[in-house]
């Protein structure tokens, strides 16, 4: 178990719980941090005693031939160098002996560019010189060798003393005569003073812990001005996405209003367009056909044979009908797109074009109906096109389920894409067809891709979220 937490708090429940809890006080002497602190103070004393000490009497010797012709600023880079590893390993080692983590500091910035003058090299010397990460780690490992000391010494002292209060109460009970009482009373106070002693050195171990991590969180640690910077950079950068996800809603918005409107105004076309086919057509025909078999009805007794053409008449004019009902009930939406699937209804719509158009589909069950639905009429006026304005001899459609092309969006899109090698200048002016596409694949958060030049053919790719 871990903990980045300062000693403070977590920290000092986790490595001295006696200080902090009186179940934690009253079970010092058998606590496991009991132990773990004993050990701690003794490899910390070792430690500190060994590469610590080597630290500050580097540092101190670098530092006090600075004045002799400036050789120390050259050998002090080196030797807070060194403190810095020692403070790296020391940070390790807490961190495995207590659980711990104390974070390293956060690295001062170097001068630039290196080295590229004396002056700028003079200043990175400098710089090095006068680490604070560097110095903090020197105070550190001096002060942290005074205090395992003490705290080694207290231990083992209180230790001693509780083991020789035992001894002696065990020989003041062994005593003879007539002095037993006392001698008895004498013991049972020693054995108090031992068991207090044993509480006290409990206490101690746990304590030099605690105070260690206190000192290492202090001085190997980021300091309070880089915690406080880091802090402010996160908090810049919160604001900065913050920003970011701001303007990408209103930009989101602003396109959702704009695709809404021409989605709206494709829809009232649309039905403009059904009503007009209506009156114009399907309707007119219904008005002669019902004339015709009145008339029909009128002539049969004295002209059959006038009466027998005019229903001849009508058969055709309801045969007429039915077929411009199904092509504008196609227009609303094909029945063999919902009967078939997107892969029969684009072939259906190359079989009925008088340019040969040749179709490549793939995967396109697993598009949306609402995106298969965009992109049959996508195809259909573009092949309309193609076959009224382009003056093509071939067109080819392929349609397919891909990636996104956007790293960030994995959702699959379908693609579909229809060339021609017509004299091209195709192009989406207001209240024509392929603009009326583009506000509905822009509703549908497609993208429309027009590529049209002169005398060079015609490609346009449009895109649909397959989630549509």
């Amino acid at each position: 178990m871990t903990s980045t937490e300062p000693a403070a708090t977590p920290g000092s429940r986790l490595v001295a719980p006696a200080l902090t809890t009186h179940r934690g006080f009253f079970r010092a002497p058998v606590a496991g941090a009991t132990y773990r602190g004993l050990a701690q103070v003794t490899v910390g004393w070792l430690w500190s005693l060994s590469a610590g000490l080597v630290v500050v009497v580097v540092v101190v010797t670098a530092a006090a031939l600075v004045p002799v012709l400036g050789l120390g600023v050259l050998l002090l880079p080196w030797a807070l160098a060194l403190a810095r590893g020692f403070a790296a390993v020391e940070r390790h080692r807490l961190a495995a002996q207590t659980g711990v983590v104390v974070p390293a500091p956060v690295p001062a910035p170097a001068p630039a560019p290196p080295w590229s003058s004396v002056r700028q090299a003079l200043a990175r010397l400098w710089a090095a010189a006068t680490d604070p990460a560097g110095w903090r780690a020197t105070a550190y490992a001096l002060v942290s060798l005074v205090l395992q000391s003490l705290y080694l010494a207290f231990v083992v002292g209180l230790a001693g003393g509780t083991l020789g209060g035992l001894v002696l109460a065990a020989r003041l009970l062994a005593t003879d005569g007539r002095s037993w009482p006392v001698a008895a009373a004498t013991a049972a106070l020693v054995v108090l003073a031992a068991v207090v002693a044993l509480w006290f050195a409990a206490c101690c171990a746990q304590a030099g812990t605690l105070t260690t991590l206190r000192l290492a969180r202090a001085l190997l640690g980021p300091s309070a001005a880089a915690e406080a910077r880091a802090a402010q950079r996160a908090a810049e950068a919160e604001a900065r996405v913050a920003e970011s996800a701001a303007v990408a809603a209103t930009e989101r918005a602003d396109i959702l209003t704009e695709t809404r409107a021409a989605a709206l105004e494709a829809a009232d076309s649309e039905r403009r367009r059904i009503e007009r086919d209506l009156h114009d057509g399907a309707q007119q025909r219904l008005v002669a056909l019902g004339v015709t078999i009145g008339t029909a009805l009128r002539v049969a007794e004295r002209d059959p044979a006038a009466a027998v053409g005019a229903l001849e008449h009508a058969h055709t004019e309801v045969k007429e009908t039915l077929a411009e009902l199904r092509d504008l009930v196609r227009g609303i939406h094909p029945a063999v797109l919902s009967d078939r699937g997107l892969d029969a209804a684009l072939s259906a719509l190359a079989a009925r074009s008088p340019v040969p158009v040749r179709v490549e589909a793939s995967g396109l069950d697993a598009a949306g109906t609402t995106a298969q639905a965009a992109a049959y009429f996508v195809v259909a006026e573009a092949l309309t096109n193609v076959a009224k304005h382009a003056g093509a001899s071939r067109a080819t459609v392929r349609a397919a389920v891909v990636a996104h092309d956007d790293p960030a969006d994995t959702g699959p899109v379908l693609r579909v894409e229809v060339t021609d090698d017509g004299r091209g200048g195709a192009g989406t002016a207001p209240g024509g067809g392929l603009a009326g596409l583009r506000g509905r694949v822009a509703a549908l958060d497609g993208t429309f891709d027009l590529t049209s030049p002169a005398d060079a053919g015609t490609r346009l790719i449009v895109e649909l979220p397959c989630a549509s």
